[in-house]
């Protein structure tokens, strides 16, 4: 499995990392939040409804994602895909789920959907992977690093 922080330094990206006890929660991670300012966000793992397509959607951490919505926008249905599917596309588990997932998705099958609103944002923080640490980055140094994954990317008002 490819090393999250690794992959960020051969990319030259530079970011903050802050430890914590295990989150599973947007409300667990708020409790653990650093002070620092930066666009929160939540990351949920779809398929649609053949289960031949999956989705990696990154949206704010309050909002709700309206799933019909999202199905229409991409012209098809869409629903939460399973721990098995996740653990088979991105190698993670429930808890950890990041767009960092995606350096495990080596065939670039997984569609990265990400929340308009995170491009507003100068830093975003992200899970390596791991639901016991946050990364604090520059929004732009995190988008140059996940196109470089060469997965289809998509921004979409969510």
């Amino acid at each position: 499995m490819p090393d999250v922080f690794d992959f960020l330094e051969k990319l030259d990206i530079t970011y903050a990392k802050y430890e914590h006890p295990a989150v599973f929660t947007v409300d667990d991670a708020r409790t653990h939040k650093p002070d620092e300012a930066f666009w929160e966000c939540k990351n949920l793992f779809l398929r649609n409804r053949k289960g031949d397509r999956h989705y990696l959607v990154t949206i704010e951490a309050e909002k709700q994602l309206n799933l019909k919505a999202l199905g229409e926008e991409l012209g098809e249905k869409v629903g939460f895909a399973s721990p098995e599917r996740l653990k088979q596309y991105l190698g993670i588990a429930p808890g950890s789920v990041s767009p960092f997932g995606l350096l495990n998705n080596i065939d670039h099958a997984v569609v990265f959907v990400l929340d308009k609103s995170a491009l507003e944002s100068e830093l975003i923080g992200v899970h390596p992977n791991l639901n016991t640490q946050t990364l604090v980055m520059k929004t732009s140094d995190f988008v140059r690093a996940i196109e470089t994954l060469e997965n289809p990317f998509l921004v979409k008002q969510l």
